[in-house]
């Protein structure tokens, strides 16, 4: 039987490592927050067009200020795009030159998305798109050569808030995405197959991820038999070292975990024993990146009310 996370998000909560609460963007974002809200678009956009999402984060943050300037708070404009040949609704502000014409949209994601189009529909951008999606640097003084900005600075301010954020590590995400695909096809195919681990084992999903609930007695090596998967699948999808003893009803996921939660989950609260890791099997998230999130390092236990980003 297929159970989604959503039906048994309560269950799953309460009985295996705490509660969780919400938590609101505030109107008035720090830099950590706005990455937060934005990177799944980004990373979308990445997909989608190519450019890399360490770039168009770069800009975002550069050009509102982290989601608080002026045109971003009223009109939704986060790339500062100018209204060129915008047919849409604008919103003047102070630039290079007094009471100049912008573009304004209804949400930020229309921003995001127009950003891609602009960028992919001025042949004077075309060269950039030549360039490798990791190449940050390149990007970013490409940016400034096509003239994006009129600042002669604006690609060194584009890298170093990549570099001091880290945001390269989106661009990289890609490539696990690719990996998390191919281990998505794989599952659905051998679930068509009703190979013995698909007859024999009841699939549940977790964070849109297929897991199964270990038995006594379980190990990657027979995991890796009943659903015709390799062993080092099983403890690289799961954060779990080679040389791990298998304990029953432990989740094993047979794809990768995703680098958040869903968008519902934003913090978890730390419950007495609770471990990182236990956290994020809880929550379907690969364990670098809550560790990274929650700027925490592998070998510290959390305290007991501590509240853990998720998202």
């Amino acid at each position: 039987m297929r159970v989604t996370w959503g039906l048994v998000i309560i269950i799953l909560i309460v009985s295996s490592c705490g509660t969780f609460r919400h938590s609101p963007v505030p109107a008035t974002a720090s830099r950590q927050e706005y990455i937060d809200a934005y990177s799944d678009i980004a990373l979308r956009e990445m997909q989608r067009t190519g450019i890399p999402a360490s770039i168009k984060l770069a800009q975002a943050i550069l050009e509102s200020g982290d989601g608080n300037s002026t045109l971003a708070r009223i009109g939704n404009n986060h790339f500062g795009i100018k209204c060129h040949d915008w047919t849409g609704r604008r919103i003047y502000h102070d630039d290079d030159e007094r009471n100049e014409c912008f573009r304004r949209y209804s949400h930020p994601e229309e921003s995001f998305l127009d950003h891609s189009d602009f960028l992919t529909g001025r042949p004077r951008y075309g060269h950039l798109f030549q360039l490798d999606t990791y190449d940050y640097r390149g990007w970013a003084r490409g940016l400034q050569s096509a003239g994006y900005a009129t600042d002669p600075n604006y690609a060194n301010s584009l890298i170093r808030i990549i570099e001091e954020n880290e945001l390269y590590q989106y661009d990289r995400e890609m490539g696990y995405f690719a990996e998390r695909r191919a281990a998505e096809r794989r599952v659905t195919d051998r679930e068509s197959d009703r190979t013995d681990g698909f007859r024999s084992r009841e699939i549940s999903y977790r964070n849109r991820i297929a897991y199964v609930t270990a038995r006594e007695g379980d190990t990657f090596e027979s995991l890796a038999r009943q659903f015709g998967m390799k062993p080092w699948e099983f403890y690289l999808y799961n954060d779990l070292p080679r040389e791990y003893s298998l304990r029953g009803g432990e989740i094993i996921y047979l794809q990768p975990k995703r680098f958040r939660s869903e968008r519902e989950l934003k913090e978890h609260v730390v419950s007495r024993g609770e471990t990182m890791h236990c956290i994020s099997q809880l929550y379907g998230i690969r364990l670098r990146w809550l560790l990274r999130r929650n700027d925490m390092s592998s070998d510290k236990m959390p305290e007991p009310g501590t509240v853990i980003k998720l998202r």
